[in-house]
């Protein structure tokens, strides 16, 4: 599997593939209606366009035989409320296409995470999860990501709450 940094001309991709995975994992937990209201407001290539170029914002694609299987969206110093003087990074999505997960593709990602975390000098890196997503929660308990809160996600016109994890680098 390579691992790879994202560029403007991945943006459509991004879109794509963001819209697909975010949809395969949660539509059937939530309305038709807030899940197209959070698709239209976070997946489109001109979204990701802008997203790409902003220097505090880090996108790592995954390839498995030169195809795109998943990806990870980094946000460098985006802080939530129980950190206080410290650099984070916020591991905003980690995705992988259906037929791929349980094939290693978060695995993969995940360590490039922590290693881009690591390597822009972060003493953390953290992230939120739906409450109702225990296979994720699992996932991200077994790299030693421990929680510390929690937020409000808003899914469309859906307040849903969503645990903050934090792993100690």
């Amino acid at each position: 599997m390579n691992i790879r940094y994202a560029t403007t001309d991945d943006a459509k991709l991004l879109a794509e593939m963001g819209a697909k995975t975010f949809y395969d994992s949660f539509a059937k937990d939530n309305t038709p209606e807030n899940i197209a209201l959070y698709l239209e407001k976070s997946f489109s290539p001109e979204i990701q366009s802008i997203q790409l170029t902003d220097p505090q914002v880090v996108f790592l694609i995954a390839e498995l035989e030169d195809k795109p299987v998943g990806f990870a969206k980094l946000n460098l110093n985006r802080d939530h409320k129980s950190q206080v003087n410290k650099k984070t990074m916020e591991l905003e999505r980690i995705y992988a296409i259906q037929e791929f997960i349980g094939k290693g593709v978060g695995r993969e990602l995940m360590q490039a995470c922590i290693e881009e975390a690591k390597k822009q000098g972060c003493k953390s890196l953290w992230l939120s999860v739906w409450e109702k997503n225990p296979r994720a929660i699992s996932f991200y308990g077994k790299w030693g990501f421990k929680e510390v809160g929690s937020h409000v996600f808003m899914l469309g016109n859906d307040p849903q709450r969503d645990f903050i994890l934090e792993l100690e680098l």
